[in-house]
């Protein structure tokens, strides 16, 4: 395997969690008496760029299928977090009418949706089906495909370039790394800029989130790795900031280099601190599996405990990262029951792997269970608002990263 920015040779093991089946690809019925693919999921550090990234094992577009099930409009935290983006870049950018919006992997139509709102221009950039269509009932133009180089001319010659080109969180998923960034210098207008966010890979490390890492995503960024892909393609970031968001992510402002967006301290802050953190020597990378190791082994040693004690315990949200820790671990229904989730697009199926099934949530109401597992913690703020109501009869909750917390 070589490095997937700069082509350099990979063997310096970052992360190995054995195999696993793709994260998002959720069983129904009927598939339950058949065999289920595993591919080996391993993360290596570039020595020369310092991406950490996992190989191709399953082409992108078998990850993404016509029938994929996470739809972003499902958590009011993330649609809040839209909302407010889409407020700051119009302010910020003075967008109006004559602009036009672009977003790569648009989902559902849930941040296009305030752009549209507003008389914006906006067009959606997703290859998966099923999103897609929701996003077109919205009344948001979505072209059904990958976003890539060749498209990206094709659409500025044919159509026009963009002002503002939004790719929130599709950077880590896309395993043709350069053709991608070329696609983002080739449809932007000569002063529009470009915003980017990806979980940040200095938290991944400080908070021991290796639930994160999963096969649809190819790659995880430090802000001078980014920093790199996006100058190699004529691409200057003039400002970053900081998120909450998944754990800890960043935002990238970015334009070409010859466009008159000023520089803010922020970029120059942030390559400080992650200097500081040790980022640009390879003992950073090395170290972290011990850390997962002992989250996997706290996490099942409770979740046993807890059977011997005749504990239900059963999860919230069938995410992506929960699916991770669950096959790592080797959790399977007997000791977790079940996994609430609000998309009616995930419920009625099961888990890749551990074969959980996937229910509503009034199956919490009913069954009273002891403890309830929060498997996307970065929402635990909204989970634990929403299901105040296990207090009722001493349930309790439970999060892992990063460490078990029993609260």
């Amino acid at each position: 395997m070589k490095c997937r920015f700069c082509d350099t040779r990979l063997h310096d093991v970052f992360l190995d969690l054995g195999s696993a089946p793709p994260s998002n690809a959720f069983l129904n019925t009927t598939k339950l008496s058949a065999p289920e693919l595993h591919f080996p999921l391993q993360l290596y550090t570039c020595t020369h760029c310092h991406l950490v990234q996992v190989d191709e094992v399953q082409k992108h577009d078998a990850l993404f299928s016509s029938d994929y099930v996470y739809f972003s409009s499902y958590s009011r935290t993330w649609l809040a977090h839209a909302e407010r983006y889409v407020s700051q870049a119009v302010e910020r950018l003075d967008l109006g009418s004559c602009d036009l919006v672009m977003e790569i992997a648009s989902n559902d139509g849930y941040l296009l949706q305030y752009v549209k709102a507003r008389g914006i221009p906006c067009i959606g950039i997703e290859p998966t089906t099923s999103t897609a269509a929701t996003a077109r009932d919205r009344g948001i133009e979505t072209l059904e495909q990958f976003f890539g180089e060749h498209f990206a001319r094709d659409f500025a010659t044919t159509r026009r370039q963009a002002s503002l080109v939004i790719a929130n969180n599709v950077l880590a998923h896309v395993p043709n790394l350069n053709d991608f960034v070329a696609g983002l210098s080739a449809v932007l207008t000569p002063e529009g800029v470009i915003t980017v966010e990806f979980p940040h890979l200095l938290q991944l490390v400080a908070q021991r989130q290796f639930d994160t890492v999963y096969h649809e995503h190819f790659s995880y960024f430090s802000f001078h790795t980014g920093q790199r892909v996006f100058a190699s393609h004529g691409l200057r970031i003039w400002d970053v900031e900081e998120l909450p968001t998944h754990g800890g992510s960043l935002r990238l402002w970015a334009c070409h280099v010859d466009a008159t967006h000023r520089e803010t301290p922020s970029v120059a802050a942030l390559l400080a601190k992650e200097a500081a953190a040790g980022m640009l020597d390879m003992d950073y990378y090395r170290g972290f599996q011990p850390l997962a190791d002992a989250i996997k082994n706290d996490f099942l040693a409770f979740l046993i405990d807890c059977k011997r004690s005749g504990k239900q315990v059963v999860g919230y949200g069938a995410a992506a990262k929960g699916n991770t820790l669950l096959n790592y671990a080797g959790v399977r229904p007997d000791l977790l029951s079940y996994v609430v989730d609000a998309s009616p697009h995930k419920q009625g199926r099961y888990l890749p792997g551990s074969r959980i099934p996937v229910v509503a949530e009034a199956r919490i109401r009913e069954s009273h269970p002891d403890f309830v597992v929060i498997l996307p913690w970065n929402l635990r703020n909204e989970i634990t608002a929403q299901l105040a109501y296990i207090r009722e009869w001493g349930g309790q909750f439970v999060t892992t990263i990063p460490q078990l917390v029993v609260s």
